[in-house]
């Protein structure tokens, strides 16, 4: 019973990555370009961009069903590395599509057990519409008109081209992805009055149902199975400092909240299921007078405490980015 239930855990441990390292809201660097979080979001005018970030995530405890947080073992160490490449392109004047594939290693050390495994992470396809016209960013309120925000409504497809639990793995330190295809609707609300930068966003997920006969590499007897609904929130709030060479420098903090509500197993909800973990996060981005490069670096923290989460792992992750727009 207590090997069933570690397993259970480094799995929803593992499976944190993959759940957070996908993109279901995209936080723009602002619809002029540069700015403040990586994203897949292309600022207005801008033709296509790539990008290429690195992630660091470090595990260190959980919340357990009713909120309460817990700490790993004495000697456990658990960390993911996820090297995500994408692009995004304009495919019409407010239309842009993008595409991002993570690849997931996986290093673990957990009471006697050791395992280090990689391979490909869940993919996310999206399509945004901008619903505004013109550059959003002024430098003077004169208006109530110069108050309004950026506006972009999403969707993404999260692809479970991961390993999942429910392939056939020879463990659970295999995990790259979660094995369900993901429907997301987002809204990103941003605007900058330079120096300041505020977003604001939301995300509203749903899970395919799916057939499942194995579970961590054992046979089971086939059930179908549907992972709830989920939502994300975010808010951030930046500064911009320009250099004598019109470069910037922006500082951003933001706040997320993500919810997924319990899933079903055969039309019956699994209570086992379900999760919720908030973070905060500190970005510093350097973008090119141009606006063309952006260089970035994030820090996101989960607090240690009980009320944060819930049927989580709490992660300190450490993202470094880069990306290039084409005009």
């Amino acid at each position: 019973m207590m090997l069933h239930t570690l397993k259970n855990w480094i799995g929803m441990a593992l499976l944190g990555g993959a759940i957070l390292a996908t993109p279901s809201l995209a936080i723009s660097a602002s619809c002029c370009g540069g700015g403040s979080a990586s994203s897949l979001v292309l600022p207005k005018f801008g033709k296509a961009m790539v990008d290429m970030s690195f992630n660091v995530e470090q595990y260190d405890g959980f919340w357990d069903t009713s909120g309460q947080w817990t700490a790993d073992p004495a000697g456990s160490e658990l960390s993911q590395y996820r090297l995500n490449l994408g692009g995004a392109y304009r495919i019409a004047g407010n239309w842009q599509i993008s595409a991002m594939l993570p690849y997931v290693y996986n290093s673990n050390r957990y009471t006697g057990l050791t395992s280090k495994t990689d391979g490909l992470g869940d993919a996310a396809l999206s399509l945004w519409y901008e619903a505004f016209d013109n550059i959003m960013c002024v430098w003077d309120v004169q208006s109530w008109e110069d108050l309004k925000p950026a506006i972009y409504l999403g969707s993404t497809l999260t692809v479970p081209t991961g390993i999942s639990p429910y392939d056939d793995v020879t463990n659970n330190f295999d995990i790259t992805g979660r094995g369900f295809y993901r429907l997301d609707a987002s809204i990103l609300l941003d605007k900058t009055v330079y120096p300041w930068n505020f977003t604001l966003g939301y995300t509203y997920g749903v899970h395919f149902e799916r057939p499942v006969n194995r579970e961590y590499g054992t046979y089971v007897q086939p059930y179908q199975k549907r992972l709830g609904d989920r939502s994300t929130f975010t808010a951030s709030f930046g500064y911009t400092y320009f250099t004598e060479k019109m470069q910037s420098i922006t500082y951003t903090i933001a706040y997320a909240d993500l919810n997924e509500k319990k899933g079903k197993i055969d039309g019956a909800i699994d209570q086992t299921s379900g999760l919720r973990k908030q973070s905060f996060a500190g970005t510093i981005a350097w973008a090119s007078d141009d606006r063309d490069w952006v260089v970035k670096t994030t820090f996101s923290y989960a607090p240690r405490s009980s009320g944060w989460g819930r049927n989580f792992p709490t992660t300190n992750v450490l993202t470094m980015g880069v990306s290039h727009v084409f005009r």
